[in-house]
């Protein structure tokens, strides 16, 4: 599961950091520590094999065949396990991956004998970017052939590392450069091949700890939701 994360780090970096082609944002985007559904969120896109491209989609995906786009807020996240088999993900897991840049997300792990849970910041210990693996899609209006096309994205997660277990059995999938290639391919139609791709990150690449319960409501953001803090330290 992973339902809100930070992206902070300039298009730049990011551009630099993806080997984008192309940044195709109207304006630059704030530093957002408080990720969560529905934003519009940066992720890295293969439109050609000559064009790498750095847009904003909208965070919850919306298939092409959806009546509502109000969908999109029970798909922000894909099981790894049946991603390719999943009516809503089985089509943007064959033609349309990408890639959604982050500086770390946050999950919510059980404090015995109290009924808040203490959020955790998971982030790389070398200070990179995180890339999770994503899906999208476009999507508009089918009873408006006037209406505009609005672009989706969803998280592929699979199962947790040893470093993410004790707070959740679940993490996002984070692919390493080296997968980046094959991951974009809009060509590449290999399911199991992709599949392979699916895995939890190595535990010695992340580390986690404890942050204060700001993060909780969406509407806090700055660089204090990620600092860290006593495990008992909860306000």
């Amino acid at each position: 599961m992973c339902g809100r994360y930070v992206q902070v780090s300039s298009p730049e970096l990011l551009a630099e950091r993806f080997q984008v082609d192309e940044i195709a944002l109207a304006d630059t985007p704030e530093a957002d520590y408080n990720v969560a559904p529905r934003k519009q969120v940066l992720t890295v896109v293969q439109r050609s094999p000559e064009r790498r491209v750095l847009e904003r989609m909208r965070w919850g995906l919306v298939p092409s065949w959806a009546k509502d786009p109000k969908i999109g807020d029970r798909l922000i996240n894909a099981r790894a396990e049946s991603v390719a088999e999943k009516p809503a993900f089985k089509r943007a897991f064959r033609r349309h991956r990408c890639l959604l840049p982050a500086d770390g997300f946050y999950e919510w792990q059980v404090v015995p004998g109290r009924k808040q849970k203490q959020p955790m910041f998971v982030h790389r210990r070398d200070g990179e970017p995180l890339a999770f693996a994503g899906l999208w899609e476009a999507w508009r209006d089918p009873d408006d052939a006037d209406a505009p096309w609005i672009c989706t994205c969803v998280i592929v997660t699979t199962r947790a590392n040893a470093v993410i277990a004790p707070v959740h059995d679940r993490m996002p999938v984070l692919l390493e450069a080296s997968a980046w290639d094959t991951w974009l391919d809009p060509t590449n139609e290999d399911v199991d091949g992709l599949r392979e791709l699916l895995a939890p990150a190595s535990d010695a690449t992340i580390e986690m700890w404890p942050v204060a319960t700001l993060v909780n409501r969406a509407r806090n953001n700055g660089p204090e939701l990620v600092a860290r803090v006593e495990a008992e330290t909860l306000f």
